[in-house]
């Protein structure tokens, strides 16, 4: 995609996206409701033609090519099965639609079945099926017309948590199984870290940042980005003073120190963002960071391997995370030391109103 705009009359749904995604790769759009994903991908489907610039398929230009002619398959949220077909007719029906044999139709339907895992299901009908089933039948049916791209628009929203998770293992299996290129749409950041090799984070029909789940996390590039993708302590404040790289930012809690990627100049205003697993009581504190606030525990919430630690200070809530080897966690109520060393935490520009 090059500088790829799609307007709705005076409503741009996508602005000005410049993006590569490598054959054979993972790459999720992740982005809250109205972002302007789901546009991209029924563009890059041919559904939505661009407004503005150039949408190329291995290496071949989309201009005036429809849908039914792109080297694309899409899965929609709603899966569209075909209530009245089997499963393996239901695989085979876009074979059929091209004119294909009745048996080669056939084997391609069942070498299908076999790959994701319901060689034995081919003569159910879609009813007889649970939900993660009938995902398998939607992937299975998409990948039967030997598509370039398959294109995934939140096809897990309607599954309950723990089917969710799984079929994540499932989806990212299959793509590693065949070795086409996914494009999967969410606005779910757990699915997106998961299963991607790549994510590109969109706001207001922009792409903010494109990394790897890890990069997105550790380094993001925007107060949007730091702030949707996982938790985040957000503390607002002006630059004071900066040197190598990192800046001291004077905030409600006092003068606190991070990285400073952006070179943001004294005088600016700017957040300061710092994971919760990397906000901890003094005593959890391996070494002695440069980083101290003074604030109250208001709630406890055990979690198995962790424990999610409820504070405020002066006015504002924050979140801590505590690990099997933090220790005990401080009693609700009682007032602690929070403490975070400089390197755990990024300086960013507040976010703009979008």
């Amino acid at each position: 995609m090059e500088a790829v705009t799609v307007r709705f009359g005076p409503f741009k749904a996508v602005d000005d996206v410049t993006l590569r995604v490598a054959p054979g790769e993972f790459f999720s759009f992740l982005g809250p409701s109205g972002c302007g994903k789901t546009t991209l991908l029924r563009t890059i489907s041919g559904f939505v033609e661009p407004t503005m610039g150039t949408l190329r398929i291995g290496g071949r230009d989309m201009q005036g090519i429809g849908p039914n002619r792109r080297p694309t398959a899409l899965i929609f949220q709603s899966l569209a099965l075909f209530p009245l077909m089997t499963v393996v007719e239901n695989v085979a029906y876009g074979m059929r639609v091209r004119g294909q044999s009745r048996a080669a139709r056939r084997a391609r339907a069942e070498e299908l079945l076999n790959v994701v895992a319901l060689a034995d299901q081919g003569g159910k009908r879609i009813d007889q099926l649970s939900g993660g089933q009938k995902q398998r039948v939607a992937i299975a049916r998409a990948l039967a017309v030997e598509p370039e791209v398959l294109l995934l628009d939140e096809p897990l929203s309607a599954l309950d948590l723990k089917l969710r998770q799984h079929m994540r293992n499932e989806l990212r299996a299959i793509q590693r199984r065949v070795g086409i290129t996914f494009i999967y749409i969410t606005h779910d950041q757990g699915e997106a870290l998961t299963m991607s090799d790549r994510i590109g984070v969109m706001r207001a029909g922009r792409l903010e940042q494109v990394g790897t789940g890890r990069a997105l996390y550790d380094s993001p590039e925007t107060a949007f980005v730091a702030s949707f993708v996982g938790e985040a302590n957000a503390m607002p404040g002006l630059v004071r003073d900066t040197a190598d790289g990192y800046a001291v930012v004077e905030t409600a809690f006092g003068p606190l120190q991070g990285r400073n990627p952006g070179g943001m100049k004294p005088g600016s205003q700017a957040v300061l963002f710092v994971r919760p697993e990397h906000l901890l009581p003094l005593s959890a504190s391996a070494s002695c960071p440069q980083n101290r606030l003074q604030a109250r525990v208001t709630d406890l919430a055990y979690e198995g391997q962790v424990t999610h630690v409820t504070c405020v200070a002066e006015g504002r809530r924050l979140l801590a995370v505590l690990g099997p080897r933090d220790g005990e966690p401080p009693a609700p109520d009682t007032e602690v030391v929070l403490a975070f060393a400089m390197r755990d935490a990024v300086i960013l520009p507040p976010a703009s109103h979008a």
